[in-house]
Order: structure tokens, then sequence, then C-alpha cells
């Protein structure tokens, strides 16, 4: 799959699962929403609830900014499986105009941040490499 198709599977895609590396160098896994934005893929720390602010995913990427996203589909019809996975360096932003940007990209993309934008640190994400597979090419 090339990297057109792939980021076109990816976008519309509701959620997805941000891997990153905690400080003793285990795995964290987390599902999140997300939106490209040009070349970039973002996040927000959103609303939802928590069990406190100063989240794991965070302090990973400060410590270690390398992270993968992967966005998959599963059907019953197993000629429609794929996957897309992006590796790429992330960076934590609380205020300015790409948070702003971050903000705006996730509220054109889901409906809910329409009514109640996130007001947490964004996550920008800048696109390393991309892959994917398609059941189906």
């Amino acid at each position: 799959m090339n990297r057109a198709d792939a980021l076109a599977r990816l976008e519309p895609s509701p959620i997805g699962h941000l891997a990153t590396v905690r400080a003793d160098g285990a795995p964290h896994l987390v599902p999140i929403t997300f939106a490209l934005d040009s070349d970039r893929i973002v996040h927000m720390v959103d609303h939802k609830p928590k069990t406190t602010t100063r989240l794991q995913r965070l302090a990973n990427i400060a410590a270690n900014p390398r992270i993968s996203l992967l966005v998959d589909h599963y059907d019953e019809d197993w000629t429609r499986l794929w996957w897309v996975r992006v590796d790429g360096m992330a960076q934590v932003v609380e205020d300015g105009t790409e948070w702003e940007a971050a903000r705006q990209a996730l509220a054109l993309k889901y409906h809910q941040y329409q009514a109640s934008p996130p007001s947490g640190p964004a996550v920008l994400i800048t696109i390393v490499e991309v892959s994917g597979w398609a059941a189906s090419g």
C-alpha cells in the first residue's frame, strides 16, 4: 500500500492506537482520537474522564518523542481487512497557533468537539514513515 492510499484509509477512521515508550523501555498503548492536518497527525487531551491530567503518554513523549500510531479496520468479510501504521516524531504543545490548528482540525473531524472543544495539551506528530496492508490489495 502506498503512502497516499494508506493516509486516505487512516484519515476518516474514528480511532487510532498510540504507542509510546515509558522511561523503563516498556511500551504504552492507548486509544486516541486524532486528525490528519496537512502532513502531520494531531491529537489533544480532551474532556473525557481521566484519572489524572498528568497522562503517561505526554510524559513518554517528553522523554522519547518516537511514536507509532496504528489504525485498523476489521470486518467479518476478511477481504475488507486493512491496517495502517504511522511512525513519527511527536511533540507536546500547550498553546499557540499550532495548538489552535490542532483543536480546529479535531473539531472538523469530530462533531463532539464542536460543542466542547478539547482544551488540554496537543500532540503534534510529524510523519516519518507510513506502512500498511489491505486484504484486497
